[in-house]
């Protein structure tokens, strides 16, 4: 039985499950040979433009760049830099509308372009088949090259993949979306410089075989490749048969070496590494001319476009520019500018975003050229969408589970493996959207994944450094252990009692010198004060133990009561006084004079009397219960009251109460 690099070379080819075939409506553009797009004003260069982890920023707002320059470094495989697709300075570094199906922004590097487009190339090697693969490929790396197909893998991390694994290297260019004829175009013009990438890739790989499989639409790019290789170059060119998708890497393995690329693996687990042609001529302008990946081949089509072809854009080349360098005339009812081709395109937001490294077709469709679908009908169950799979899956199944949210339902039927090439929706008579459910659910999944991962991540440093402070503390303990056991076998063979006896007595020695020397240290003026503290403190308590003596201040209180009274009662016959005046004869009034005198002498001798109980009761109380003559303060009180007596019984001596009633 014949090998399989055997049958390839006798010119067998296989065929993929599914497919379609869509109306091409490539000669609109693939008959104008390529032309630069000019160079705009700004340019917008996102920082992420493949698969895999952007790279940092190397430059500052307000610095001046060459053409070549990088803008970004990153140090892992995954990570591509950019570099300034033309001279100028950076007038901004932030947040710019991107080319993705969501829409959504992404941090951008803005450059104001000077139209002097002065050039920093980088390292040249002419001399590529006496250098290392390991060298190169670190030049490609280096030159930001990902792939050009559309998927934006970088190229460096996929050679260093395939060093050693696989035996076929295919170039993909077959092209095989409609609209689409950037790679087409690239053959016709510049075979010689795609060949030459070509045989470097071979040089890092050294594949048993080279394959170029490019469909038969595209007679005039054959002839030219035909005309750029020799029999030394060991390279095949297979023209397969015009069929949609056979463009996508897992189908045109299966149509070229009849291997089947496993779920989920890429093609190298089977032997075959598979490089786009854009790519290839990138590799020979980074390896042989020194100049990194800046610019691309961006196919402009469609019938509100006036001048249509191929052009080379500046990567961050806006969109908008080159809608108004080419004459675009906007659909009056139906506006649409695609990136991409009409099956695996997307409509932009608006025309400001920026040319990407995976951008390759700018279609402005006419409202009759491309309807315009919107109404959604039921599904009818006519299993169109899966026989026209490529992948064999089962859109079906797949929109009704990604519709649900049944996401464990989509992953166990493959979704992962659809490649979004839109034949099932193509085929759908009711017209239902299945690629956006489909990316919808993966974009889903990818972000529940990522949650997982970040979760597995935590969990397990947690536990590392559980385990680290575990470990800490082991080794703290049998640290101290050791180090008690040391002092404890020292003391028993150099007798450890009188040590310790010995250590116990210089600590006691060393306290009674410090309360020594601190009570050395206390001067007599401090000492007196604090004395003189004790003492106060002393008395207080003294004072406070003591029983007070209420009975002093009982007796002003009633003798207060009394005079009260009596003031009362004479305001009272004062004023019965006045009522009578006029009424009563003068014998009368005479009379009641004397009566009222009579009063007044009676009541000054109770008084008295009672003055004279109180200072008997006062005096005769002992001394621990007043502590009058032991304590300052009661004295002085004493005193006053004494005083305040005094001026009363002068006040009741000089007035005179004419018109007080006996009692």
């Amino acid at each position: 039985m014949l090998s399989i690099i055997e049958q390839i070379k006798q010119g067998k080819l296989w065929d993929f499950h599914g497919g379609i075939h869509p109306a091409e409506n490539k000669l609109l553009s693939s008959k104008q040979p390529l032309k630069s797009a000019g160079i705009p004003s700004e340019l917008v260069l996102p920082l992420k433009q493949h698969i895999g982890s952007r790279g940092d920023i190397i430059v500052n707002i307000g610095d001046h760049v060459l053409k070549g320059q990088p803008l970004t470094q990153g140090d892992i495989a995954m990570c591509v830099p950019i570099h300034a697709p033309s001279s100028g300075t950076i007038t901004a570094i932030e947040q710019r509308t991107t080319a993705h199906p969501s829409g959504l922004t992404d941090l951008a590097i803005v450059i104001s372009t000077d139209n002097q487009d002065t050039w920093c190339r980088g390292k040249q090697y002419p001399d590529y088949q006496d250098r290392d693969p390991a060298e190169l490929i670190e030049a490609i790396r280096l030159a930001g090259i990902a792939g050009l197909g559309g998927a934006g893998f970088p190229t460096a991390r996929k050679l260093q993949g395939g060093l050693g694994n696989v035996d076929i290297l295919i170039i993909n260019a077959a092209e095989c979306e409609p609209y689409i004829t950037a790679d087409d175009r690239l053959m016709q013009d510049y075979a010689d410089e795609v060949i030459e990438g070509i045989r470097i890739l071979r040089h890092i790989i050294a594949p048993k075989l080279t394959i170029i499989g490019i469909e038969d639409n595209k007679p005039d790019a054959i002839k030219a490749l035909e005309a750029c290789v020799n029999e030394d170059d060991n390279i095949l060119i297979r023209v397969v048969p015009t069929k949609y998708p056979s463009g996508s890497s897992k189908q045109l393995v299966k149509i070229l070496t009849g291997r089947e690329v496993p779920s989920q693996a890429r093609s190298t687990s089977i032997g075959v590494i598979m490089q786009n042609v854009g790519t290839a001529f990138a590799i020979k302008r980074a390896i042989v001319d020194g100049e990194p990946l800046i610019e691309r081949v961006v196919t402009l089509t469609g019938e509100a476009f006036k001048q249509r072809g191929n052009v080379f854009a500046l990567l961050g080349t806006p969109i908008a520019y080159l809608l108004e360098k080419f004459g675009y005339q906007a659909d009056k009812k139906y506006p649409r500018v695609i990136i991409g081709g009409s099956l695996m395109g997307f409509t932009l937001p608006h025309a400001n975003v920026p040319i990407t490294k995976i951008t390759n077709c700018i279609l402005t469709p006419k409202r009759k050229e491309l309807p315009l679908h919107t109404y959604e009908m039921a599904c009818i169950r006519c299993s169109a969408c899966a026989d026209a799979c490529p992948s064999s899956l089962l859109p079906q199944q797949l929109q009704w589970y990604a519709k649900d949210k049944n996401y464990e339902k989509c992953e166990e039927y493959n979704l992962s493996d659809c490649i979004e090439c839109g034949a099932c929706a193509y085929v759908c008579p009711s017209e239902i959207p299945l690629v956006q459910y489909y990316r919808q659910a993966k974009a889903e999944i990818w972000e529940r994944k990522q949650d997982e991962i970040n979760a597995e991540r935590a969990r397990q440093r947690f536990e590392a450094k559980q385990q680290r402070m575990e470990r800490d503390k082991a080794e703290r303990e049998n640290r101290f252990a050791k180090a008690a056991t040391d002092r404890r076998q020292q003391m028993a063979s150099t007798g450890g009692d009188d040590a310790v006896a010995a250590a116990i007595a210089r600590v006691k020695a060393k306290q009674a010198a410090a309360t020594d020397a601190a009570t050395a240290t206390v001067k007599p003026a401090v000492a007196a004060a604090i004395a003189k503290a004790k003492a106060r403190q002393a008395a207080s308590a003294s004072e406070a133990n003591a029983v007070p003596d209420n009975s002093e201040m009982a007796a002003l209180r009633k003798q207060r009561k009394l005079q009260a009274r009596e003031q009362k009662a004479a305001k009272h016959a004062e004023l019965m006084q006045q009522q009578t005046a006029t009424e009563q004869p003068a014998e009368q009034v005479t009379a009641k004079t004397d009566a009222v005198a009579a009063a007044v002498a009676r009541a000054k001798a109770r008084k008295a009397a009672q003055q004279e109980q109180a200072t008997t009761a006062a005096e005769s109380a002992p001394e621990v219960n007043t502590g009058v003559e032991n304590d300052p303060k009661k004295a002085a009180v004493a005193a006053a009251v004494a005083r305040a007596k005094a001026r009363k019984a002068a006040q009741q001596a000089n007035k005179v109460q004419p018109n007080i009633e006996e009692e």
